[in-house]
């Protein structure tokens, strides 16, 4: 599911960071099961990347702040 940032900016950093933690190990799953095969819908790896990337990006944000 694509995360939208002015959601992330409306929550704290450890529910980021919760957050983060969530999606680095869903990008963990997918990129095992790219690799074997199972994987029938690749996007979702692309889309998950980029859910990360935005998720720093906030983290970063409210740490300027």
């Amino acid at each position: 599911m694509k995360m939208k940032s002015n959601e992330l900016l409306d929550k704290s950093v450890e529910e980021l960071k919760a957050d983060l933690g969530v999606e680095l190990k869903q990008q963990f799953k997918l990129r095992m099961q790219l690799s074997t095969g199972q994987l029938e819908q690749s996007h979702l790896v692309m889309q998950t990347r980029r859910n990360i990337a935005r998720i720093k990006t906030a983290i970063t944000q409210k740490a300027g702040e």
